[in-house]
């Protein structure tokens, strides 16, 4: 199953659990990370997917990790800086189901391949695609995309800071139609996913508070069934 399947399939808070050992802005969240420990643990809590960072210098990810976490059965999505088509074929060749691209990096022309080349390849490759956004501009030009799914980062990659009323921002100026929404960032109680649903994003991306909980598991199962 996909990771946009599950999500539509899912009865509760679809919850996509990220395996982050560190970001720029929190630092160091969790050291000697057992991944096919945690990922057990987050698919027990009601994940419907996996985000499992791979990049290495700034969230010190690793493509051994989603290699493990594969063992699991959740649909993982490879969470990278993506900016070359050979990014995507070394995700295809490790085993993502789907991968992250961010519109901003096409915008600002730093890919070697238009986004829609990128997509392609992705989709060619039996992967799925979510594309994040961040600003309405962003978001409407992405549902004019093959994305099979859109992000909106309610972070600002510029100052790192966290705002969930991007989300509701966007989504009550832009109906997403059709699309599957995944509001991303700075989510780290029930009261969030509920008052993220409520601005009527379909799943969520979470990911420095399930890494920093005592309990991974019940952590993912407070989101999910909130």
């Amino acid at each position: 199953m996909g990771l946009k399947e599950s999500i539509l399939k899912c009865k509760k808070n679809p919850v996509i659990a990220e395996i982050k050992p560190a970001s720029p802005s929190k630092g160091i969240i969790a050291q000697d990370i057992n991944v096919e420990a945690l990922a057990s643990m987050m698919k027990l809590g009601g994940a419907v997917g996996l985000s499992i960072l791979t990049e290495p210098k700034h969230f010190r990810g690793r493509t051994e990790y989603l290699i493990a976490a594969g063992r699991c059965g959740l649909p993982r999505l490879m969470k990278d800086i993506i900016i070359d088509p050979i990014q995507v074929e070394a995700a295809s060749k490790i085993g993502a189901e789907a991968i992250l691209l961010i519109e901003s990096l096409f915008e600002r022309h730093l890919c070697n391949q238009d986004l829609e080349g990128i997509i392609d390849l992705a989709h060619e490759r039996g992967m799925e695609v979510l594309l994040e956004t961040h600003t309405t501009e962003e978001f409407e030009k992405a549902l004019s995309t093959e994305a099979d799914l859109i992000g909106i980062n309610n972070r600002d990659l510029s100052t790192l800071q966290t705002d969930l009323d991007v989300t509701r921002k966007i989504l009550s100026s832009r109906h997403p139609g059709n699309h599957v929404v995944v509001s991303e960032s700075g989510i780290d109680t029930g009261d969030h996913v509920r008052f993220l649903r409520e601005c009527g994003a379909d799943a969520f991306l979470v990911g420095s508070s399930i890494m920093s909980a005592l309990n991974p598991e019940e952590k993912v199962r407070e989101l999910t069934e909130a």
